[in-house]
């Protein structure tokens, strides 16, 4: 079978979704043509040129680093339409509007070549109808490709096919999406607003009917509506803001305009308040005003009765709370059914109400349930997809509740529950998951692509995963095999809660390097995300409490220990990163042989917020790396490569991808960066069944390292005194940068000395313990522990 090359992508439309869309492919190392209008005035290309530098300015960043808009390449349709005969993948991104965007086919097709892909993003619009607007010969290739927003880190894409899309080549599309730009697909149908918008906006509408009917306030229904019920922070509201309050009223009127016989019709319609919003020119976040806005400090929020803002102050009610921490899930909907609590009766009201039109609407909008649940995770961030959360609760008791409240006429409509809801006992099974459309379970996709993915999401009630085979274990790690994969490299997974690094996980590191240089072909670091967030705080406080501080030296010892152990191991080391990466996890990384990770790693030495510097080998490998630049420099000043290194660890940086990492110096550029976290482990067993193979020899521990000493020190603090005098910095600020500088700068020796890698050890370790003693690194360490944020003292 043929693999589908893509060397460069087209992006028709330079909107907020077609340049985000052009920045996700150019982090994949894809050259991107990005094209719009020709502008009125100045440049050809200056609405694409504004769009690109607008790139570099907006947070969450779309580019994985700066320097990734150097791929996009700007072009308008009124001179440059010849690219696109380069291009092996067209995006078209324009505004939701079938008239726009057929006009724009008929521009663009005789530019377009009979082999390549062209793919509309459009949210909801007929798939087969925008098709008609394609030569014949180009419809095979045409389908829809519903990227969510924002395109680099919202992990769904829907694939949508017409009736004439070439079935091989959605195949290949996906294998594509899914291992080169980390996609999550789901294979929806050609109904309006396909499977994500579909239940996502009902739900929101469901949100703000019950809202209305119960008197509940907007930032109460928030309250509600969040991480409290497994819905991201945003909630309904705030989310409404962010996605555009124009943008949200566009999609429900889609639903109005298109779903005519949906028995829920009468409900899409946007608020009376929601359009006298949009009059206004309030259209949320990126107005500055909306539901929500903010005064000075203060956050804002639209009370309707008032017609103005009042102060946003709405809690979820202790007895609500006290049902919502309920870890049985079928305890927690019978108690919130059964509440006279508006709050509850909420609550109830909005799950009820999308688990009807779910079970009401699968055969329609969906190829199975788990399609939709996933759907739902993936594209609006929900802990457990609708079908989940009914099954977790009780298939039959919720499917008769729900039945009961149709009988008593409590429901927005009064359409039945399907015959299969009650034949069944629920929709996801070991065997697969249930579609209403054929009447049978359907097992998961049987693409190539998916083998490389040990460990893929999954839904309830799927067949456990894999766990492998375990060769040891203690309190803080499993080392353990995947023989299905390689039987000779070894897996460790660090086991401690949030993977933090305390005593037992370091004698856990090294006994399981000792068991592999002995018994394997080679060793990977690998579990869940986050990776590791640091030393384990909690133990520290407690041994500092104690006044144990040889304890706590010896510890840091065992920890520097830990880390040389990964860097001379006698078998190749791959750290495969996802996630959180700080402090002690970031210098595990740091001395790993070689890393695969996952684009969205966010990899730091973030001691200087409980006024700490590394001393787990991160100074020291800062240092090692300053003197080889410097002797590739032919002898340049060593001082040179520490004066970023110094600036890093001082005000904490943290990288925001992988490509800030190895810029950074957490990584190298010979490291692998992968899209899809969940085809990292398959990729690092492979790594270091490669690496063992070819013959792997660990580096030497140098004992020469030239060091940017006294002169280095002092350079670093003459900056430190300027931040001072400017009160960019606290007192303890000083100490704690002076302390990373010493170690970085291989202590008080002359400038270009040449010391060991132990030397400087031991300088770190020095400096630590010397914060560690200091009343205020233990007022940050408590502060921190206490409040989850940085103290500024």
């Amino acid at each position: 079978m043929s693999k589908l090359i893509i060397r460069k992508v087209a992006v028709l439309g330079a909107g907020v979704m077609g340049a985000q869309i052009a920045a996700h492919c150019a982090n994949a190392d894809v050259p991107v043509v990005l094209f719009d209008l020709p502008a009125k005035d100045g440049k050809p290309n200056g609405i694409v040129d504004k769009a690109i530098a607008s790139l570099k300015k907006l947070d969450p960043k779309p580019l994985g680093s700066k320097d990734r808009a150097q791929y996009i390449e700007a072009a308008n349709y009124g001179s440059d339409l010849e690219k696109l005969r380069e291009c092996d993948l067209i995006i078209e991104a324009i505004a939701e509007k079938m008239e726009w965007k057929l006009d724009l086919y008929a521009k663009v097709a005789p530019f377009i070549r009979t082999d390549a892909i062209f793919a509309s993003n459009t949210s909801g619009l007929p798939i087969n109808a925008l098709s008609e607007g394609m030569t014949v010969a180009l419809r095979p290739r045409f389908c829809g490709i519903h990227f969510f927003n924002p395109p680099r880190y919202m992990p769904l894409v829907e694939l949508i096919p017409t009736k004439t899309t070439d079935g091989q080549m959605l195949d290949d599309l996906e294998t594509w999406l899914t291992t080169r730009l980390g996609k999550s697909i789901v294979r929806a149908k050609d109904t309006p607003n396909f499977v994500a918008n579909r239940v996502g906006v009902f739900s929101i509408l469901a949100v703000m009917h019950h809202t209305q009917q119960l008197g509940l306030g907007f930032d109460e229904v928030d309250a509600l509506t969040g991480p409290s019920i497994g819905r991201p922070k945003s909630a309904t509201y705030r989310t409404a803001d962010v996605v555009g309050l124009d943008t949200l009223a566009h999609v429900i009127g889609t639903m109005d305009a298109t779903l005519p016989k949906d028995p829920w019709h009468g409900l899409f319609q946007a608020p009376v308040w929601l359009k006298a919003l949009i009059e206004k020119g309030a259209l949320g976040q990126k107005t500055r005003a909306g539901i929500f806005r903010k005064e000075g400090k203060k956050i804002m929020v639209l009370d309707v009765a008032q017609q103005d803002y009042r102060p946003s102050a709405g809690e979820v009610a202790p007895e609500v709370a006290a049902i919502l921490k309920n870890r049985n899930p079928a305890e927690k909907f019978a108690q919130l059914r059964a509440s006279a609590h508006p709050q509850a009766q909420f609550l109830w009201a909005i799950f009820r109400d999308v688990f009807h039109y779910c079970a009401y609407h699968l055969g329609d909008i969906a190829d199975n349930a788990r399609d939709l649940d996933f759907a739902m995770r993936w594209g609006f961030g929900w802990s457990m997809g609708p079908f989940e959360t009914w099954q977790a609760a009780g298939w039959a008791d919720i499917a008769q509740a729900i039945q009961a409240d149709i009988d008593a006429g409590k429901t927005m409509v009064n359409a039945p529950l399907p015959g299969w809801v009650f034949a069944r006992k629920g929709v996801h099974e070991a065997a697969g998951s249930y579609s209403a459309a054929d009447d049978a379970l359907k097992a998961r996709s049987a693409l190539t692509v998916y083998g490389r993915q040990l460990y893929p999401e999954q839904v309830l009630g799927e067949a456990p995963k894999d766990r492998g085979e375990t060769i040891w274990e203690n309190e803080g790690v499993r080392l353990w095999t995947r023989p299905d994969q390689d039987a000779r490299i070894g897996i460790l997974s660090i086991t401690s809660k949030m993977h933090a690094i305390g005593s037992e996980v370091l004698d856990g590191v090294i006994e399981a390097v000792a068991r592999a240089e002995r018994d394997l072909d080679g060793l990977v670091v690998w579990h869940d995300a986050p990776f590791a967030v640091g030393a384990n705080l909690m133990q520290v406080a407690e041994t500092l409490k104690a006044g144990q501080f040889d304890l706590l030296e010896r510890t840091v010892d065992k920890f520097q220990r830990a880390s040389m152990t990964l860097k001379h191991a006698q078998v190749p080391v791959v750290a495969a990163v996802q996630g959180m990466a700080l402090g002690g996890g970031c210098e595990f990384v740091m001395h790993a042989s070689h890393r695969v990770m996952a684009l969205e790693s966010y990899v730091g030495l973030v001691e200087a917020g409980v006024g700490l510097i590394p001393a787990g080998g991160g100074c020291k490998e800062f240092a090692l790396q300053a003197h080889q630049l410097a002797q590739r420099a032919a002898g340049g000043d060593v001082y040179l490569y520490i004066q970023n290194s110094f600036q890093t660890i001082a005000m904490a940086t943290v990288a925001k991808s992988a490509l800030e990492a190895v810029q950074l110096g957490f990584a190298k550029a010979s490291d692998d960066i992968l899209f899809n976290p969940h085809e990292l482990l398959y990729a690092a067993i492979r790594r270091a069944r490669a690496m063992a193979e070819a013959g792997y020899r660990p580096p030497m521990m140098s004992r020469a390292v030239t060091v940017a000493g006294r002169n280095g020190i002092a350079t670093c603090e003459m900056m430190l005194i300027n931040m001072a005098e400017g009160g960019f910095i606290s007192a303890h600020d000083y100490t704690v940068a002076k302390a990373a500088a010493t170690a970085l700068c291989g202590g008080e020796v002359e400038t270009n000395a040449r010391v060991s890698e132990q030397w400087i050890l031991d300088v770190e370790r020095a400096q630590f313990m010397a914060l560690l003693k200091n009343e205020k690194t233990q007022q940050r360490i408590v502060h921190m522990l206490e409040t989850g944020k940085p103290l500024r003292n």
